[in-house]
This record gives C-alpha cells, structure tokens and sequence, in this order.
C-alpha cells in the first residue's frame, strides 16, 4: 500500500510531531469495519433497493446506540461559571470533547491511531459541495471532522467538492468558509477537487490503461436494464463496450475530452464486479459529458432523472442525493473542460493526495466504502480509512435546497438567512450561538443511526447554553403607560440592575420615574384572587424599585377599547412603617429624556415556521403546511438603556469562533483605528420574563431591530 502524504517517506509533513497526548479511554468495541460490508444485497436486487436495505441496517444500530455511554452536553462559555446543574447536564457544561472520549468516534480512532504505520498526526476534511447554504444537518460533519482532527491534535482540510459546474458559485465557498470559521474551526488548507482536475484525468487514463475503465456508449435506459432492471429481477451483465480493447477506450476517452461527443454519447465507467451483491460494485461512472439543465430540471433543483447514479455527500434527503451532473461555465475553471468527475472518481482520490487518515461521512456512503476502497488499491495510491456515521436532521422543518429555494423565492421567507430557516446562517442570524450549536451535537453523541431530532429538543438545547452565557435586561413587548400619580414630574431614582446572578457580569443603572411603562399583559381591567400582578385595587412589585405600586384607575381608547394609561400609586411607607410585601413581581422600562430612556425597538418574535413536525408529508405539499404566525412583529417594543452596553460589549458570549472574530476586530482597530463593530447578532441577551433576543442586522441607526432567538420556557404557549 500506497504510504501516506505526510508519512515517514514523504517529506509532505515529515516534521510534524504526533499529537502530545493520546485520548482518554474508550468502551468496548464498537468500530465499523470492512467485515460489516460482507454481508450485502444479494445479486438478484437492484441499486435503488440495495440503498434501502443499507438504510434499515443503519436502523438496526439504533439499540446498539443506546447501549453505549451517551456523551453529555457541553458548554464552553467563557464569561460565565456553569449555571447550578446535576447529572449529565453539569457534566456537559464541563467536557465539550465528550463524543470524542468513548463510543463510535473512539472506536473509529482505535482503528487507525496516530503512530500507526507510519501516520504522524490525524487528517480529516469537510467536503462540501459549493451549490447553497449550509444547514443544521451539516453541523454534525463540521463538528465532527474538524473536532475528531483537533482533539487528537492533527489537522482538517476544508475541500469544495466542485464537480458539478452548473450551480456552483464563489458566493457559496465564501459562505461556507465563513460559517466553518463562525464555529469556531480554522482549516489546515482550503482546497477544491477542481484543483486535482489535472491530476484526477491522469490517473482515469492510467486506470483504462490498466484495463480497469472503459469508455460506454449505453443509454440509460440499457445501463438500467444492465444492473438487473428497475425491480432487480434479471441477471446483471456487462454492456457491450465493457471488454473494448485498453487502447480503444483510451482514444475514446480523450475523444470525449476534445469535444467530440456530446452529453449522454459517451462516458468513463470503471470496470469493477458486476457480481458483487453491493450495487457500488456495479461499474460506476467516473467521467461523464455534463448535459444541459432544461427547463423542468431547474423547476427540480436538485431531483435527479434517473436512479442508477451515486451518492453526493452532504445531500439533505432522497431526492437531493442521487448525483447529476450538468454544464454550465465553471466558477473556478471556466469553460476549460468539457468532461467532468464524478464523485464516485473523485472523492476518495482527492482524500488520497491531501493525506487524509480517517474520511468520516454519513452511513449513505457505508456501500460506497467498498468502490471506495477498490480505487484507491487499483491505482496504487495512499488508501485512507472511510467510516461512516449516521447524519443528523431535524424535524418540524425542511432543509432541502429545492424547497428553501422556493420558500424564498415566492416570499414566504425573506432570504436563506431568514431566522424562520435551519439553515446555518439564518441560525447565526437568529442569534443562535456557534458555542450552543457544537454543545448540542456533542450532546446527542455520534453512532451509525440516524438522528431526527424535534426543533423543541434543539430550542431546548439552545435555552439551556444561553442561561449561562448571556446578560439579563428588561424587554417591554407590548407597552402600555404607567403614571404614578403622587411622585412629582422630576422624580428620579437611579435603580441598580444586575446583568446577571453572576457579579462578574457587572451592573448597570437604570432611572426610575413617575412614568414607567410595562407589558399590557401584566394588566387586568377586572381583578382575580388568583392573578397576582397589576389590576385595579392591587399591587405589584417592579423589579428592583425599591417599593410598589397599586393601580387605581385606568384610561381606555374608545375607538380601539384598548388601556392606554394606568394610573397608580407609589407605596411608600411613613417613616416607621412597614413597606407593603407584595405577590408578584414585573418588569418595567422608565421614561426619562435626560437618560435616552426608554430605547425604542422592532421586535420579530419567531415561531415555528412549519404547523406539523412533517410539513413534506402535507397532502397538498409543504407550502400548505406554512405556519401563518410564524413571525410575530411587536414594532412599538421599548427596552431599558442597558442595551447600549451589551451592544458595545459583545460578543455575548465570547466564545468559539466569534471570539476569534473578534480578536481581529481589535487588531484592526490598533492597526488601522477602524471602528468596526462586532456583528449585530453578536449582542445577546435574556429579556426578563419574555425570552431570549439579539440584535438583527436589519438594524439601522437608531431603528433597531431584535430578534427572538428562544422562548424562556420551553413549554411557552402552550
């Protein structure tokens, strides 16, 4: 076997140490191998069910999952101590490498561990395609690679899989880059298969001159009927070019390099086992003529035409992860090349020159190992360890690119950032923070099963980060006027406001006047025994003011039958008396000119943008699922001036790759004395009694907008 770029003969990385310490200890055994692929479909049945059978298999290691030692959730915030927890929730804010420690990724390590024939430190890549956003599903394999990479003190490569001309755009590499780096990870090198393309058609020429490819001229259609027919129940067989002499297949490969076939008119296949029960085995494409995308394939975005292609990493569901290739000019190539590799041809070759020990992707490419495999020995190159983990997705929303593509486009969202969206970086806009998203993996753990996860259980996750990582202020939704009738109109009291339980946060003031403002929900018109804030003949307790208030009367809108003003009274104590104990306690926002207060805000609560947790499986189609209440606008919100220094002090928390961001934003502003300020989103914090917020990047001098990232409780609305 090939030795590894980077090995002991090869200069590539000879000076590189190996990682300074080996791992903590693992469970039982429990790594994939290659004997876990012996037992494949038998030869009577077709690709596409073959596919199917693999998934159920995957299923069957759901009750092995169980039975291992579940990774606890982790936390890594840097301005806060760990909020008072037990269990495997305390355990969690303390060990955010827990997936790495025991279970499936340990086990994957044991296989092939640093110092192993000759291997001096761990590689891995992320491999995206650069054809649209990334989603949540995708943060499992950035966490994954580039954290099993970091733990064991090595190195991950991020690498675009541009293999697909059309639908690839440099806006998506700088997109992903730039989400990859948000959570925290800095790649070893950036890199593109199309940086192979060279390199890559050397070796397909190499493999038709050793009679393993050759170049087919078959239909569908006729390819289809070769691998045992639709249903699989005729005997497969070779085509009819499958045994062309080398030299012919040769001629004809450069022919079709040069232009002179068309799409569909010829293609590289590799002449692997066509009795192998694993349809992978089947004579793969490795070169093809990219054909011209009509006009229902763009409707499609992303349905394939046929089912006799392979697998494209990273693909959300079914219908996305049958690979088709189409023309288009080439972002990075231009119109250069005329054929173009497949991800089959591609994938495990370009794992092969970056050196990669250990290629991790989802249990969708468990039967593309074995093809896998099979190249890399067929051309005597340095063979990597593909294993296979199960993928992460979540319910209760869509993350297909076709149907993000077209909630987009017929505006039911604004854009692909939109916070109603599980795309990445509708996450990050939403404020969700990288640190809570990477807790949230490493709390699930890694297994082969796939993972569906309900959007409450991630809410829930997210919650939980931001308790212990964020500040506190008071938030007024739906404001309604407070006039306390006795206090003179100069009255001020400066009311100190702690950010936080934890006194590291600091404190601020805030002014306490005779016109405050609260939540109109915190008023009743008509009084209850069992209502225990604001109501006529009852008192209630502003946080932190040092005496209550008891409302009076009230003032209503007689077009609109709304409250607009309350008028109450201050119950101050005579001097020796005894200060009223109230029931209930609310929050507040003063006004007072002299102190900017209160801020003015555009407040977009977000809900679930889908009604069921399967909106695909909607009779009418997943448009008719759409949550008409989605996004709640409260554009009259007012908000204590305490804002303005969570503005001026985020990140919130400063953690992951915000905090590497902003390291820069410093450097910057010593170096060059720019004033650029941190992302808005960066400036979190928890609006007393109402939720979790930050600011959106709508916000526009002193037109600010915020956005609800998560509800305080998890049961809110219900």
């Amino acid at each position: 076997m090939a030795e590894p770029p980077g090995s002991a003969a090869s200069p590539m990385l000879s000076n590189v140490s190996p990682a300074a310490n080996a791992p903590p200890g693992r469970t039982a055994s429990s790594a994939p191998s290659t004997a876990t692929l012996a037992e494949r479909p038998s030869p009577s049945i077709s690709k596409a069910k073959a596919k199917k059978e693999a998934k159920k298999e995957a299923k069957k290691d759901v009750k092995k999952a169980h039975a291992e030692v579940k990774p606890p959730h982790s936390v890594t915030a840097s301005k806060a101590p760990a909020p008072k927890a037990t269990n495997a929730s305390q355990a969690s804010l303390e060990d955010p490498d827990s997936m790495f420690k025991v279970g499936f990724l340990a086990d994957v390590y044991a296989e092939r561990p640093v110092g192993s024939a000759g291997r001096e430190r761990v590689v891995t890549r992320f491999p995206p395609e650069p054809n649209g956003y990334l989603h949540i599903g995708h943060s499992k394999a950035i966490a994954i690679n580039f954290g099993f990479a970091k733990y064991h003190g090595g190195e991950c490569y991020l690498r675009f899989d541009d293999t697909n001309p059309a639908g690839e755009r440099k806006e998506y590499d700088d997109s992903i880059e730039e989400t990859v780096r948000w959570l925290g990870f800095t790649p070893k090198k950036i890199t593109h298969s199309s940086d192979y393309f060279e390199r890559l058609y050397g070796l397909a020429e190499e493999l038709v001159q050793k009679g393993k490819a050759y170049v087919c001229h078959c239909t569908k259609t006729e390819i289809v009927d070769q691998r045992g027919g639709g249903e699989g129940k005729k005997p497969r067989y070779g085509c009819k070019h499958r045994d062309r002499p080398s030299y012919e297949s040769l001629t004809e490969f450069r022919a079709m390099r040069d232009g002179k076939y068309g799409p569909n008119e010829a293609a590289l296949r590799m002449k692997q086992n066509l009795d192998d029960g694993n349809p992978q085995m089947w004579d793969l494409f490795a070169y093809r003529i990219p054909q011209k995308k009509g006009k229902q394939d763009k409707e499609a975005e992303g349905t394939p035409s046929s089912k006799d292609v392979g697998l494209k990493e990273g693909a959300e569901d079914d219908e996305e992860a049958e690979e088709e290739q189409y023309t288009g000019h080439h972002y990075r190539t231009g119109d250069k090349w005329i054929i173009y590799p497949t991800y089959d041809f591609t994938h495990c070759l370009c794992d092969s020159f970056e050196g990669i020990t250990h290629s991790l992707c989802t249990t969708e490419f468990e039967l593309s190992r074995v093809s896998y495999e099979w190249l890399n020995k067929e051309l005597g190159v340095y063979e990597p360890m593909q294993r296979e983990y199960g993928r992460l997705s979540v319910s209760g929303t869509v993350l297909s690119k076709r149907k993000i593509t077209k909630l987009v486009s017929e505006g039911y969202v604004r854009s692909w950032d939109d916070p109603r969206l599980y795309t990445l970086p509708a996450l990050r806009r939403r404020g969700v923070p990288p640190g809570a998203i990477l807790s949230f993996v490493n709390e699930l753990g890694v297994t082969k099963a796939t993972t569906v996860i309900e959007i409450q259980r991630f809410e829930n996750s997210v919650r939980k980060y931001l308790e212990a990582t964020v500040p506190r202020l008071m938030l007024v939704l739906d404001p309604v006027k407070v006039v306390i009738d006795e206090l003179p109109d100069n009255h001020l009291d400066l009311i100190e406001m702690p950010f936080s339980k934890d006194p590291a946060y600091g404190s601020h003031k805030v002014p306490f006047t005779k016109t405050v403002y609260i939540e109109r929900s915190d008023f009743r018109e008509v009084d209850r025994a069992d209502y225990f804030r604001l109501a006529p003949g009852k008192t209630v307790g502003l946080l932190k003011v040092p005496f209550p208030i008891t409302a009076k009367s009230f003032e209503k809108d007689p077009e609109t039958g709304l409250v607009t003003v309350i008028h109450a009274t201050y119950e101050k104590p005579p001097e020796g008396g005894v200060p009223i104990k109230p029931k209930g306690w609310i929050h507040w926002v003063a006004s007072s000119a002299s102190h900017q207060s209160p801020i003015k805000v555009n407040v977009r609560v977000i809900n679930s943008l889908f009604n069921s947790s399967n909106p695909s499986a909607h009779p009418e189609g997943f448009l008719s699922d759409i949550n008409p209440n989605s996004e709640e606008i409260f554009p009259n919100a007012m908000i204590e001036t305490g804002l303005n220094e969570i503005r001026s002090r985020a990140p919130w928390p400063l953690e992951a790759g915000e905090k590497q961001m902003n390291v820069s934003l410093e450097h910057a502003h010593q170096e060059n004395g720019t004033n650029e300020a941190p992302r808005p989103e960066t400036a979190r914090f928890q609006g007393m009694r109402m939720g979790y917020f930050c600011v959106d990047q709508d916000t526009k001098g002193d037109h600010i907008v915020l956005n609800r990232i998560v509800t305080l409780k998890e049961n809110a609305g219900k």
